[in-house]
């Protein structure tokens, strides 16, 4: 079965929103009031989406996501021109890290809006 989203905290959902669909060219397909008094906005296209979620009360700093149980590590976007989405990510603001190209695809990382970690993916 497909993925269908994932839902993750943020400081500003319409600002991380903004952001991820100008890099990822994706849509914003809901906004509303969510859990807890707080935000949503699901940014994505037809397929599958990313819920970006914040609570009415303040966010507190997290750990080192790769070291604390139920961490997010990063995020992989299958990106249809990789070279095309790094100038994004760059223009952005944005660091591109560890660029590699194994089976299946080439790929680059960066850490994007609220410290996420993406992984954008190109498979030929």
């Amino acid at each position: 079965m497909p993925l269908e989203h994932l839902n993750v905290t943020v400081a500003d959902p319409r600002a991380a929103a903004e952001t991820l669909c100008a890099l990822f060219d994706w849509e914003i397909r809901w906004e509303g009031a969510s859990i807890y008094d707080g935000l949503s906005v699901h940014v994505g296209d037809d397929a599958s989406y990313l819920a970006l979620y914040s609570p009415r009360t303040p966010l507190a700093a997290a750990e080192d996501s790769y070291h604390a149980q139920r961490g997010l590590n990063h995020i992989g976007i299958v990106v249809r021109d990789l070279e095309e989405t790094e100038a994004r990510v760059k223009a952005a603001g944005y660091r591109p890290r560890s660029h590699a190209d194994y089976e299946p695809g080439r790929r680059f990382y960066f850490t994007g809006p609220d410290g996420i970690e993406f992984e954008a993916v190109q498979y030929d």
